[in-house]
């Protein structure tokens, strides 16, 4: 077939979509003439482009350049699309305008992407959750996702976003030599998505399973406790505005004020408690729950005597009403045969803005550095020179193992009318004024609404 046989072969518009569409390749290119400059290059392969002839400019000669412009390839471009094409360029043409193939077609908007995105879902699932967090906390997450997490994931469609994304998001905290803090990323980037997937945003949570691709976490190291007395009040007071459990609020304040090992506190059962209606109240801890080495544990007088404080004695009494038909005065909310879990009391401080400033067993700390500033103060001030005897009291309350095993079962029912002054000024300092335990009773424990008969336990 010759080059061009074809070519001028039909009339103006002589072209339909069924001879565009049937067009066959040949052993030679050739042309499908539509009239008026435009027609469809068809190459030896099969391939069918849209051209135009036209004339542009002079050459050296004086006379019109003439040229072919480029209009796109069928089917991408329709025989009715390279038409409206055909007839812009002629337009422009006729302003003196040489067409290129970008000018032929209005630019396509690009479809709008409606779904969520990461960053959207993370906000709304952050203002769901601040409403329970301390203000300090809500604002260490917040940050935390604005820095670490939205800059490469917060525009993306949440469903889109895939595992090694999460990961390499989260090694690059891990190589800054912040292992922890890429552990409570991942938690909270996993809580993310499962809103997303209850709000039928997401459907699969990508960053569930990736905690064992992260190194281990450190060892904790020493947390440091707050012991100033003002501050411990005031960490009280915003602990018991959270929203939980009134045992949890109850064994807080408790803890802070027989400042106790957390787990003898978790542990307590009721028949330990003695003469709560008497002059001379008592916390008698089982040697066996005490810490220490086996022959400590096993000394016949060998129980820990907390004396207890009229505050103490009211948080007692208030736990009395929610689980005194129980073995145990702080069972598992889950598992009533079952202690407290050694991470409620650290939740309870963590949501109340106190993550890495106290900590539960950071109220033994508090009282030994608070009393014993107290007793020297007092001691000084009634003219006496060297150390407080009152020390080693301190040191007794706090059940600190001796280095003389003697003098340490000697010294555990000694000293009993001191240690209640001591314990009586200290719950002074730490809850007076004060509202009562029980006030906490019958609240409500969530920001939404809780089931029948759940509110207080």
């Amino acid at each position: 077939m010759i080059y061009g046989m074809r070519f001028g072969g039909y009339g103006m518009g002589a072209l339909t979509d069924t001879k565009v569409r049937t067009a066959k390749a040949a052993e030679k290119a050739y042309k499908l003439s539509d009239g008026e400059q435009l027609y469809l290059h068809i190459s030896p392969a099969g391939g069918r482009i849209w051209r135009m002839n036209y004339q542009f400019g002079r050459n050296d000669k004086g006379k019109p350049r003439q040229k072919t412009l480029t209009i796109g390839a069928y089917p991408a471009i329709s025989l009715k699309d390279a038409r409206e094409a055909r007839d812009v360029a002629k337009a422009m043409l006729a302003k003196g305008i040489e067409p290129k193939p970008a000018d032929l077609f209005e630019r396509a908007i690009a479809p709008v992407d409606n779904r969520a995105t990461f960053k959207s879902v993370a906000l709304a699932w952050h203002g769901l959750q601040k409403n329970r967090w301390s203000t300090v906390h809500a604002k260490d997450v917040l940050e935390n996702l604005e820095t670490d997490v939205f800059p490469p994931l917060g525009s993306k469609a949440i469903e889109d976003i895939q595992a090694p994304e999460v990961l390499t998001l989260l090694q690059g905290i891990v190589e800054r030599g912040a292992i922890e803090t890429a552990h409570r990323t991942r938690q909270r980037i996993s809580a993310i998505f499962v809103y997303g997937i209850a709000k039928g945003e997401a459907s699969r949570d990508p960053a569930a399973s990736l905690a064992v691709a992260l190194p281990k976490k450190p060892k904790a190291k020493p947390q440091p406790a707050i012991t100033a007395i003002d501050e411990l009040r005031q960490m009280i007071v915003l602990c018991e505005a959270e929203r939980c459990r009134a045992p949890t609020k109850l064994a807080l304040r408790l803890l802070a004020l027989t400042a106790l090992r957390p787990n003898e506190l978790h542990c307590a059962r009721w028949s330990e408690f003695e003469d709560l209606d008497g002059d001379e109240p008592l916390w008698r801890i089982p040697a066996t729950r005490m810490k220490g080495d086996l022959d400590r544990k096993a000394e016949d007088d060998g129980d820990h005597l907390v004396p207890l404080a009229p505050q103490s004695v009211a948080i007692i009494k208030a736990m009395q009403s929610l689980t005194g038909d129980l073995p145990l005065v702080f069972p598992s909310d889950r598992h009533v045969h079952r202690p407290m879990s050694e991470n409620t009391l650290r939740a309870l401080l963590i949501r109340a803005g106190y993550y890495q400033r106290h900590v539960p067993h950071g109220f033994r700390s508090a009282f030994s550095t608070i009393m014993n500033e107290r007793v020297e103060r007092q001691w000084r001030a009634a003219g006496h020179e060297g150390a407080s005897p009152d020390r080693a009291i301190i040191d007794l309350m706090l059940a600190h193992v001796p280095e003389n095993k003697v003098e340490g079962a000697y010294n555990r029912a000694a000293y009993m009318p001191r240690r209640r002054e001591i314990a009586n000024d200290w719950a002074d300092l730490l809850v007076g004024s004060m509202w009562p335990p029980e006030v906490h009773i019958g609240q409500p424990i969530r920001w939404a609404a809780t089931g029948p008969g759940k509110p207080g336990r």
